[in-house]
């Protein structure tokens, strides 16, 4: 007789093949034996229900099997054990106290080994629920009034300033891998598309080594008309992450439970309407704590999360907008507030004192635009056809942009974006 379990998806049964005449012979209980832990394999029986619970399995029934193929066999001996990587932190603490230390398979060795590492049941979870977050973004937009578009990766200047881009040559020419859909979903915008958002990969070359920064990244960004005020686009914001986060609520229980097994987190805090505070009341928040910030400085991330704890204090949300940044902080493409010049209308979004969201309304004035360009240190000749396409009649716009990893990240309270990016790269890794 011989146990085994099958998993697919994440779900686990557990098998049982023992010698009956006529159906099982002992030859085919010693090759069931000799087959090794994670191959493929088909299986064909009799489902039943035990008398006892099963515990090894997450399905309350067993296969009594007559036959089975090995359709593809696993190396005998694995670089990393499911079984090791599926452990919570705790068990391991737990096992040390006992002094029957158990293996904690580091973050490198998974990321190595991530074809193994994401067959865990929390990462099976953790990437359905990044699936889930991508379809419940579109329905959303789609639902009110968006239309979905794709935009080049490959652009001729850069779309953020500064020098955190990839450079590369195009048939002898010099461009750049796209640091955002920025300029062409607003080019959109301009060709009377009125409201549109993209899903794709954002390229930044920054030398951030930090839990939250990755090179490459799948970008969610939304750009809209705007009729009378740039509240509107905070308004979708708002309505947008609500009902996000309510439908998953609603309907992940079961992959927020697997990851909660492994990465315990307390359900994110927020509110029915999300609060708006401006950036001058974040920072009065700051000083009235006693922490002295730069009032026309932007915030730094361990300032970040000291104005969530006390947002969530104070109003009892970790889902929160920062609007009215200083100008000098912002991109160039950032419109000014009309009523003070030194700041800007511009947001960010937080979860659990993280940024996660950045937004605006638009410069739509082309004189305007080479002016900030220029100021901001950009070629403007390589963002010409951009400024151009504002020439010829442009609505007053904003729109945001936000990372799907960081957002399932930050929901799941999650210490290191690199749990959540199927196959992350940062300046250490490009493969695999």
């Amino acid at each position: 007789m011989c146990f085994f379990t099958v998993r697919e998806m994440g779900a686990t049964v557990q098998c049982v093949l023992s010698v009956a005449e006529g159906l099982v012979s002992a030859q085919m209980v010693k090759f069931a034996n000799g087959i090794s832990k994670e191959s493929f394999v088909d299986v064909e029986g009799v489902v039943s229900v035990p008398k006892a619970p099963i515990t090894g399995a997450s399905q309350q029934v067993e296969i009594q099997v007559r036959k089975i193929y090995c359709v593809n066999r696993a190396a005998p001996v694995l670089p990393i054990s499911i079984e090791d990587a599926s452990r919570s932190e705790a068990e391991i603490e737990s096992s040390l106290e006992l002094g029957e230390p158990l293996v904690r398979v580091n973050q490198d060795t998974r990321l190595n080994n991530r074809v193994l590492d994401i067959r865990t049941p929390a990462n099976q979870a953790i990437f359905s629920l990044e699936s889930d977050v991508l379809r419940l973004f579109s329905q959303f937009l789609w639902k009110s009034g968006f239309r979905q578009i794709c935009t080049p990766k490959l652009t001729a200047g850069t779309s953020e300033g500064g020098a955190a881009v990839f450079r590369l040559e195009y048939k002898k020419q010099p461009a750049c891998l796209a640091q955002s859909p920025q300029l062409h979903k607003q080019m959109a915008i301009c060709g009377d598309f009125q409201r549109v958002f993209v899903v794709g990969p954002v390229f930044r070359a920054e030398d951030s080594y930090t839990h939250r920064h990755l090179c490459e990244f799948t970008g969610l960004d939304v750009e809209m008309e705007i009729k009378w005020h740039y509240s509107e686009v905070m308004d979708i914001v708002d309505s947008l992450f609500v009902n996000m986060f309510d439908k998953i609520n609603e309907e992940c229980q079961e992959a927020l439970e697997a990851i909660s097994k492994q990465y315990p987190f307390k359900p994110l805090k927020y509110l029915r309407k999300t609060l708006r505070l401006t950036f001058e009341e974040g920072i009065q928040m700051l000083k009235d704590a006693g922490i002295e910030v730069d009032p026309l400085g932007d915030l730094n991330t361990e300032t970040e999360r000291t104005l969530g704890k006390l947002v969530l204090e104070k109003y009892d949300t970790e889902f929160y907008i920062l609007h009215r940044y200083p100008l000098a902080v912002r991109p160039f493409y950032t419109m000014p507030c009309p009523d003070n010049p030194a700041y800007s209308n511009s947001f960010d979004v937080f979860i659990r004192g993280e940024e996660i969201i950045s937004g605006a309304q638009r410069v739509h004035m082309p004189e305007m635009l080479e002016t900030r360009a220029a100021q901001c240190g950009i070629d403007v000749k390589t963002i010409s056809t951009y400024i151009d396409s504002f020439r010829y009649g442009a609505p007053p716009h904003g729109g945001f942009g936000v990372g799907l990893e960081r957002v399932v990240m930050l929901f799941c309270g999650l210490d290191n974006i690199r749990k959540t990016s199927l196959f992350p790269r940062d300046p250490r890794r490009l493969e695999p």
